[in-house]
């Protein structure tokens, strides 16, 4: 019999953990016991697992010596405060928050794409033990990205990403259904997670903003993807928040170092690992988010050439944001540390 895990999910009952949820459940994970951990408002509630019921613990008072990977999704200050004690009772963290992604000792890791690093990673003595899952946005775009810079060194990218409310939460997502049940009904349209109306709107605006006029969310992708896939990339993104539940789409534009043809590019992108061109010059021959929902690859439309620079091309990339963008990043990082390093999981 192979080997079995226990693994622990920090957030469990937010959008992303129940998602982890129900990919290692369809993935079938090889799993010993697993504990669903939230906040002490959460403790008590029960979430359904493979025909189970799993009382959801409260992560304040859990023992992380009875685990051997936890995959945290509770939000930034949550995972800075319960990260480090998680690893100091030997626990591998697999971590969605952007709290330790830029750390010089945490990994940054989508396995499409970069998953040698963590060879170096697990063959350091002094490792963290945290690795870090990218934001939603970074993912797609990289996986997309991969194996065009493979052939022809991308030289700047300018993407504009309009992702959805539920990268918000799900009181982003019940504010756009409740805003739009309200102006049919001609009621008032009360804001209290986005900063203006998001129902039949879109807002330029995703996280505070920083002194050189980017938000945090663009230059987290700024920086993320430098960080995974070429520290000398140039890259200037505009992230824009959708009247849309689930999957964000995002308007790439590349500059390379030597010219690609439309079609060379589509077989590229074609041959790569779960990337999926939906590609024809047509009505309806292309991706949207509401068909991306639920479904596991990156998709890539819209696929053609810049004539206004030299060796530039278009291309529009569409992901489930709960799934590739989170979720499954991290179920599938776990998937290669028990494949690949089991021998140090304690």
């Amino acid at each position: 019999m192979s080997e079995k895990y226990n693994i622990a999910v920090v957030g469990a009952t937010g959008n992303v953990g129940r998602e982890i949820l129900q990919i290692l459940e369809q993935r079938e994970f090889p799993i010993n016991n697993i504990y669903c951990l939230a906040s002490s408002r959460s403790k008590g509630k029960k979430i359904e697992y493979k025909e189970q019921e799993i009382i959801v613990e409260n992560l304040s008072e859990f023992d992380f010596t009875k685990t051997q990977i936890c995959l945290f999704s509770p939000g930034g200050k949550i995972s800075a405060e319960y990260v480090p004690e998680a690893v100091k009772k030997g626990c591998i963290v697999i971590d969605n928050t952007s709290y330790f992604r830029m750390n010089d000792d945490v990994p940054l890791v989508v396995p499409e794409v970069n998953a040698e690093v963590l060879q170096d990673f697990f063959n350091n003595d002094n490792r963290s033990n945290i690795i870090s899952n990218p934001n939603c946005s970074t993912i797609q775009m990289v996986v997309a990205l991969k194996p065009i810079h493979d052939v022809a060194i991308i030289n700047r990218i300018v993407v504009s990403t309009y992702q959805s409310v539920s990268g918000a939460g799900k009181e982003a997502m019940d504010e756009l259904f409740e805003q739009t049940k309200n102006i049919y009904a001609n009621k008032n349209k009360e804001k209290k997670k986005f900063t203006k109306q998001i129902a039949f709107n879109v807002i330029p605006h995703i996280d505070s903003f920083l002194e050189n006029g980017n938000t945090k969310e663009e230059q987290k992708i700024i920086n993320e993807t430098k960080k995974i896939l070429d520290p000398n990339i140039r890259i200037s993104a505009t992230c824009v928040r959708v009247p849309v539940f689930i999957s964000h789409g995002e308007s790439i534009n590349l500059e390379l170092d030597s010219p690609m043809s439309d079609e060379r590019a589509k077989e590229i992108l074609n041959s790569f690992e779960n990337i999926s061109v939906i590609d024809y010059r047509k009505d309806e021959g292309y991706i949207t988010p509401v068909e991306a929902a639920g479904e596991d690859k990156v998709y890539v439309s819209r696929i053609r050439q810049d004539d206004t620079i030299d060796n530039g091309l278009n291309l529009w990339v569409v992901s489930d944001n709960l799934r590739k963008g989170a979720a499954l990043n991290a179920v599938q990082i776990a998937e290669e540390v028990i494949h690949k390093y089991n021998e140090y999981l304690k």
